[in-house]
């Protein structure tokens, strides 16, 4: 089904070509929903912007438009307000009958994409030998809903996790393990994750300190790029441990990726440099070999480099990453690719894209795009970090959301005399844990920053994943308390729409497909938070006002359909976000 906006989108074209000529074919009619239900459901406010290229006053723009506005089928008459905008309100009848369409698909009438892509979302990228912690949060989270949604909009998604499993801090960790830990270098299932980065910590403070070791390390590194057996299988082993330990967190988070680190470009590196050798864009600066991209500086002004090949012969993240470009594109077949990573790589990916685009390596139509977010910063306003210092581990940041989602759980259990199974006490905490940490990240504008904050997370009431949860389980209550089976429900059955809280409840709900088509565009899964947020709002105030089922028929069953499309909008909104819905809290 076409969405009622972009319906009425095609319209107002129709009628500005109508009323001033082809040249105002394309134009924007700048149609938005309308702030407050008082002037309608849209507004369009293309007649101000129009002033000064027709050279007439705003109103009589507008006025020529309506009267071209051919909107009978789906609106009231158009009302004109102020200088000239363009009031529109859906008639009843047809929300009730796109409500009726909307009941009988099984994707809420949102159609899936008419060009659908092959899509590269790379996101997550955590460092082998290293725990995941909050810092990888947000990428792996947006980038699994970016995902979700792109999926559900039809496109062909690859999942890629590129993860840092090469490099220099293999050979300082190697050799220091050939001392310290010699059995970890044929089985990583020998020391756990924890050992593994003190370790790492220890191999770290040794390269730094001790020049003998340094070397040493360097020489590790050279044996394990030329192929050495002894060194691969060490690199393997390390790989491995923490491969598991990875897949522990992506399993709690409900999250699949395919692994892809930057070890599988490694054979790909010494012809990136050559391609760019031979188009005369590598120039030497210092003993490397680099590229200078158009418009970048350092803080004295100077031209900055993107570096392709160390003085010592060495490469660098640009020379994986550029690599990475071609195989996306001629091996991947990719047409779209977006990158998930911290705002602060945007300088580094936008010097690569460059470098890609001049060198040929970027085929006309596909897209590379940066999905930058900012960090996750404690209630001082600082990085979050626990409060020894340290980096917040991802593992220990879910066990604690979880926790704190039990004991307030148990707490209702005793206050209400419930008595609930252990399962089910574990299973609910669980979700809604993991669920409130999820939406509280999702729910900001991926580009700010945003406070972590268990007390505001797991709040029942606000802009939070509970908040939704609750408003799912209350739906279910119904159908528990009356004996409803809402899937059969008599089929002949429609939603008429009487209250006014039943209006805003529908006008809402028909805005589904809008919120998903434009997150797929612009990929901000805040706007699906919040249209969940005002969804739920808008159900309680309904349910508040409206009683359901001591309602008399047809009335009541009316009702009960409004509900169950509610539960089934929030149940897949919230799929999208990654998060699951429970029958009972």
């Amino acid at each position: 089904m076409k969405s009622t906006i972009a319906q009425l989108k095609t319209r107002f074209e129709q009628a500005m070509v109508a009323a001033f000529g082809e040249d105002l074919a394309g134009t924007d009619p700048i149609l938005v929903s309308a702030s407050n239900p008082k002037f309608g459901d849209y507004q369009a406010n293309v007649a101000m912007s129009l002033t000064k290229r027709l050279k007439q006053n705003p109103r009589a723009i507008a006025t020529a438009i309506v009267e071209n506005l051919d909107v009978s089928d789906c609106c009231e008459p158009p009302e004109i307000a102020g200088p000239g905008f363009i009031n529109l309100r859906l008639r009843p009848d047809y929300l009730e009958a796109q409500l009726k369409v909307v009941q009988g698909s099984d994707r809420l009438a949102v159609a899936p994409s008419d060009q659908p892509q092959k899509v590269i979302v790379d996101f997550s990228s955590p460092n082998i030998a290293k725990e995941m912690h909050v810092g990888h949060l947000r990428s792996t989270i947006i980038g699994d809903s970016i995902s979700r949604v792109l999926e559900f909009m039809g496109h062909d998604v690859l999942r890629l996790n590129h993860v840092g499993d090469w490099g220099t801090q293999f050979g300082m960790l190697i050799t220091h393990l050939k001392a310290a830990c010699p059995e970890a270098l044929e089985t990583g299932a020998s020391v756990d994750i924890g050992d593994l980065v003190t370790f790492y910590k220890q191999a770290k403070q040794r390269f730094d300190a001790d020049e003998d070791f340094k070397q040493r390390s360097r020489e590790a590194v050279v044996a394990l790029q030329s192929g050495d057996e002894t060194a691969t299988r060490a690199w393997k082993a390390l790989c491995a441990q923490s491969r598991q330990e990875f897949q522990k967190i992506y399993d709690r988070l409900d999250i699949e990726i395919q692994e892809r680190g930057e070890s599988f470009y490694n054979p790909l590196l010494a012809d990136v440099v050559k391609d760019l050798e031979d188009q005369g864009l590598l120039v030497e600066d210092q003993g490397a070999k680099v590229v200078f991209a158009d418009g970048f500086t350092n803080k004295e002004g100077d031209p900055l480099p993107l570096i392709i090949q160390k003085s010592d012969g060495g490469y660098n993240y640009a020379t994986t990453d550029l690599a990475a470009v071609r195989y996306r594109t001629t091996q991947d077949g990719a047409e779209r690719i977006l990158y998930v990573v911290d705002a602060g790589q945007g300088n580094h990916f936008a010097q690569v894209f460059q470098v890609a685009e001049k060198a040929g390596w970027v085929p006309e139509g596909v897209e590379f795009t940066h999905v930058p977010f900012g960090v996750v910063q404690g209630e001082d306003g600082k990085k979050f970090k626990t409060r020894s210092g340290d980096t917040v581990r991802l593992k220990d940041l879910l066990d604690q959301a979880v926790a704190i989602a039990r004991a307030d759980l148990e707490t209702r259990i005793a206050s209400e005399n419930r008595d609930e199974s252990p399962e089910f006490i574990a299973d609910v905490a669980e979700k809604v844990g993991i669920g409130a940490v999820k939406y509280a990240d999702l729910s900001q504008n991926r580009t700010s920053n945003y406070i972590f904050s268990y007390d505001k997370m797991l709040a029942l009431q606000g802009n939070t994943a509970p908040y939704m949860l609750y408003a799912y389980v209350r739906v279910q209550g119904i159908s528990r308390k009356g004996g409803i089976d809402f899937e059969h429900l008599p089929a002949e059955a429609r939603i008429h729409l009487e209250d006014d809280t039943e209006f805003a409840l529908a006008r809402h709900l028909l805005q589904l497909d809008q919120v998903v088509e434009e997150l797929a565009h612009d990929l901000y899964p805040n706007r699906l938070c919040q249209y969940l947020f005002e969804l739920s709002q808008k159900f309680n105030q309904f349910y508040d006002r409206c009683s359901v089922l001591q309602a008399n028929e047809p009335q009541r069953t009316s009702r009960l359909l409004l509900c169950d499309l509610t539960a089934k909008t929030l149940k897949l909104g919230l799929s999208l976000l990654g998060i699951q819905v429970l029958e009972r809290m």
